[in-house]
Parts: structure tokens; sequence; C-alpha cells
């Protein structure tokens, strides 16, 4: 209700409609009865004409009413989910990366369009339909009860146990439809996964048994939902039983008052019948409705608790950076991705303005998770991280990471064209900006042999291209970007010696007066880098230059390079 503040107008408007349309409910039963009793029966056709056209006119005002009732409230569901959505999606965005490494990637996107889209309902379809109906029950209600308070009170008769199956038809479907919504869930976190994983699904020929599991999850999810329908099947005919029991009371109690002494006429039993069905229709549509107000409430538990998670950095500083010289330490820095398991420990590293420090060491050994802390990606449990002589916890994160390019090992493209993946629709970026930098580092001539070049559409994940383009494409987007810190994560693992030795040359081109850091596995990359830094088990081992760690008899990395070099020979014969 917090989000409709923005639209109280419409709001207003909505609950106006919903008031007008309970009391012009009400005035055609009203003119039924005057109708019946003083023109039909009276026999007076010019009056009959006239009512005739009253009840036409309160009928086409009713269609007006209901008409503006129902596009205001579905207008205002409408943007409120927008900005629902909005809201959700800004604060999902700020979330630390334990919370991507955590959640399900079909959950999630359940949570920001599907139960959001659940969420419209209950303002379009639930809440107003809901207030519009307890309204029109109400007027009509005391109508009757001022007209002829003992027709009332026998029309009345089924109420209380129509009142009762509602609300034990509420309370099963709700459990009912919280199970549909975490089923729908679960088949699209499968099915994405599946989606994404598909490559693998047909390597390992898992095909039948990934068909299987679907056939499984498919199956609970039919269950769920037939739950629902049963429910539905037991109280709709209820409800329509008991609304025929009370009419017939009322013609029977009627008729007899009628025939025997005239209390009631005619047109009374007539306008009772007609507000009978006006009273215990709405109580089964509102049974319908709660049906849709709850699935939209459940919709909204689910939403709210994810935009209440509180997984973002929990401190920003208010440093703004404008320049960077680039001089990196970290103090002591302990960290561990899950708590008593620490991957660093006790890392202290000093990197000068300009410099390119390499980092190497075995799968595990902390090199990675270095780069996720100077990004902020993380927080440390302990010690010290500095840029420039500040703490990076007093900078604005954005400001940060625009100072700080990273080129991951897995590139990441989105389906879109080389020049957008490249400047990520930075309006400062220019299309002769991106063919410059593409020319210094030596591949605009790669990317003008594809297809509309730099316009060349990578398709989802860029799986147009090569791993090797795609590390290009990154190599490309860090360059543009200007950065004052340079990160390669495995820039150069699993390419083709042609796309190799591209990167080798963009690498020196990128990483010239610039400060940079280096993890690699093939130490064939980094023996150019001023400082190598190596890592085992969370630990700093050894730092030097190559020619310095190659003279260290017995050391990690001697070992580690003799071995890398007697691979590649044996691999060249």
């Amino acid at each position: 209700m917090s989000f409709a503040k923005k639209y109280r107008i419409h709001f207003f408007v909505a609950c106006i409609t919903s008031i007008s349309l309970a009391i012009v409910a009400a005035i055609r039963p009203y003119l039924i009865i005057e109708t019946v009793d003083n023109y039909i029966t009276g026999k007076d056709p010019e009056g009959l004409h006239l009512y005739t056209l009253f009840i036409l006119a309160a009928l086409l005002t009713e269609v007006l009413l209901h008409f503006s009732f129902i596009y205001i409230a579905n207008w205002l569901g409408q943007h409120i989910i927008k900005d629902i959505r909005i809201r959700l999606f800004e604060h999902v965005i700020k979330f630390k990366m334990s919370y991507f490494d955590t959640s399900s990637v079909g959950q999630m996107v359940t949570r920001v369009v599907s139960d959001v889209e659940t969420i419209a309902q209950f303002f379009g379809q639930g809440l107003f339909m809901i207030i519009s109906d307890l309204l029109k029950m109400f007027v009509i209600a005391g109508f009757m009860l001022y007209k002829n308070w003992q027709l009332a009170l026998i029309s009345f008769a089924m109420l209380p146990i129509i009142i009762y199956a509602t609300k034990v038809f509420q309370g099963a479907i709700k459990v009912a439809f919280q199970q549909v919504r975490r089923q729908v869930a679960n088949l699209n976190s499968f099915v994405q996964e599946r989606v994404t994983g598909m490559q693998v699904v047909q390597l390992f020929s898992r095909e039948k048994i990934e068909y299987d599991k679907f056939k499984a999850i498919n199956e609970i999810h039919k269950k769920a939902h037939i739950k629902t329908v049963w429910y539905f099947s037991i109280f709709f005919p209820i409800a329509e039983i008991l609304s025929s029991i009370a009419v017939g009371l009322l013609v029977w109690y009627g008729g007899l008052r009628v025939a025997l002494n005239g209390t009631v006429t005619l047109g009374e039993i007539m306008g009772f019948i007609m507000m009978v069905e006006m009273l215990y229709r709405p109580l089964r549509q509102i049974a319908d409705k709660f049906t849709t107000l709850q699935m939209g409430m459940v919709a909204g538990d689910r939403v709210f608790e994810m935009m209440d998670t509180q997984a973002s950095i929990s401190k920003e500083g208010l440093e703004e950076i404008t320049k960077l010289e680039g001089s990196i330490e970290l103090e002591d820095v302990r960290f561990s991705y899950v708590k008593g398991e620490e991957v660093l420990k006790g890392i202290s590293l000093k990197v000068q303005p300009g410099e390119t420090v390499a980092i190497v060491g075995a799968t595990g050994a902390g090199k990675s998770t270095i780069i996720n802390l100077l990004n902020r990606f993380y927080e440390i449990d302990s010690g010290k991280i500095t840029i420039d002589a500040i703490d990076i916890d007093d900078f604005k994160l954005h400001s940060l990471r625009n100072h700080v390019a990273v080129v991951l090992q897995d590139v990441f493209l989105f389906s879109d064209s080389i020049l957008n993946n490249i400047t990520l629709k930075n309006e400062n970026i220019s299309l002769a900006d991106v063919i410059e930098a593409a020319t210094q580092i030596g591949i605009h001539d790669f990317i003008m042999s594809l297809p509309n070049g730099y316009h060349y559409d990578v398709k989802e994940r860029g799986n147009m291209l090569s791993s090797g383009q795609r590390q290009l494409i990154a190599f490309l987007r860090a360059y543009v970007s200007n950065p004052s810190v340079l990160i390669l994560d495995e820039a150069t693992s699993s390419v083709d010696p042609h796309s190799e030795r591209m990167i080798q040359f963009a690498t020196d081109r990128i990483t010239k007066d610039r400060t940079s850091i280096i993890i690699a596995h093939r130490l064939t990359t980094v023996q150019k880098a001023d400082t190598i830094v190596v890592m085992e088990k969370g630990k700093i081992v050894e730092k030097g230059t190559h020619k310095s760690l190659l003279q260290n008899e017995g050391g990690y990395y001697k070992n580690l390079f003799e071995k890398q070099f007697s691979e590649t020979e044996t691999a060249s014969l």
C-alpha cells in the first residue's frame, strides 16, 4: 500500500467509483419493485415507460462506473508493480556476490518477473474488487432490511453457512497457492539451469535423466494446481446451492404472504429475488477474489522478503575518485567465503603506481579472491586494503569500480552488438573512441572481419564468438574505460595460440604506464612483470622478479616453471 501513495488521486477515484457502484446497484432493485407494484399491477403504461427508462439509465450508469472502476484499478496495479519491479531490481544489483553464489537464478527471475506480476492482480482484481463487493453487499443488505425486514431475514438465512464455508475455503486455498508458487519457482530454476548447461547435458547423454527429472517436477506442479481446482470444485457448488435455497425460502415465504394476507407485494418478491442474487453472488466472487488476493499476498511475501534482504555492501564511503595514482596495499588481509574456512590467511602486499604485479599459484591458492576483494564484491574478515593510502571502504562503490577494470577468465557478453558490449552503452564513449582503442591494441581488423563489424550481434552470452575472441572484446572493454588500475584474471587460459599472441600484444599495450595485476597459470605470460607474487593455500610464499625467483633453488616458482616448461616441450614433441 505504501507504493500506492504516489498515485493517491487514482486510488481515491477507484474508491469513490467503488462506493458509487454499490449505491447504483441498490437503485435497480428499488426501481423494479416500484415498477411492478405501481405501474404493472397498477396498469399504468405511461409510468411503466418512464420507469423502464429509469431502469435503463441506472443500468447504463452502472456499466460506465464498472468500466471506469476496472480500468482505474488495473491501471493502478500496473503502475505499482512497475515501481516495485524497478525498486526490486535496483536492490538486487547492489547485492554482494556472496548472495548470488548461494541463490538460484531461476528463483530470482520468478521473484522479479512472475511474482511481481501476480501482485498487480492484488490491486486490479483483488483488493478493490473485494471492497466493491463488500460495499455492494452492505448497501443491498441495508436496503433489504429497510424495505421488508422479514423478507430480509429469510434472505439472510444461508449467509452464516456460506460465510463459514468461505473462511474454510480461504484458509485451504492459501496453503495450496503457496505450494503452487513454490513449484513454479522450482520449475523456472530447473529449466533455466538445464537450458544454460545444455552442452553438458548432451555431451554426457543425460537427456533421458533430465527429461525424467523434469517430468517429476512437473508432476508435483500439476498436483499442486489440481489441489486448488479441487477446492474450487467443492466451494462453488456449495455456494450456488446455498444461494438457491435462500431464493427458494424467499419465494415460499413471500408467496404465502402474498396469497394469505397481502403483507408482501409481488414487486417486493421480484426485487428481493434480484437482491438475493446481488447479495450472494459477491460472496461467491469474494471467495474467488480472496484467492487472487492471497496469491498476490503470497507473491508479495516472497518479493518483499527479497526486498528486505540486507545483502548489499554494509559500509560504503563518501570519497569520490577523480584520479588514482594506483598504489595498492593489502595489510594482513584475512577472508573466508564460508565462516571458519579462511581462503586468505594474513596477506600483505604492496603495489607501486604504474607497476605490473603478477600473482601465480595453484588453483584454490586465493589469487582470484584478491581481485574480488579489491572490487569489494566481498568484504574482508579483517585487515585493511588501501588504494592511494585511502581505505577502499571509504570510497563510493561506483567510483571505485569505475577506476578499476577487470578482464575475467570467463568473459560474459550480453545479447547485443560488439559496440554495446564494449561501451556498455556509456554515452561518453563514442564509436570513434572504440575504433581508435581497438586499433591501438591490434584487434580492429579482427572486429571488421565479422559481419557488420562493430554492430555484429554476438547473441546470448557471446555464443557467436570463440573464447579467444570474447577475451579480446573484454580487453577492449577494459581499455576504453581508461582505468587507473587494471586486473587480468587468467586472461589467456583456454585460448588458441593465435588469440594468445593477440591477447599478449593487447596486454602489453593496456598495462603500459598503468598499475596492473595479472593472475595467470601460464608462467610465460608473466615473465615481463615487475614483481611476481607466488601464493599457496592462501599465503604468499615467494615474491620477486622472474629472474630472481628462478635463482631460488627448490623454490615453488622455479619448480612450477620447470614443470610447465617440460610439459610444453613434451607437447611439442
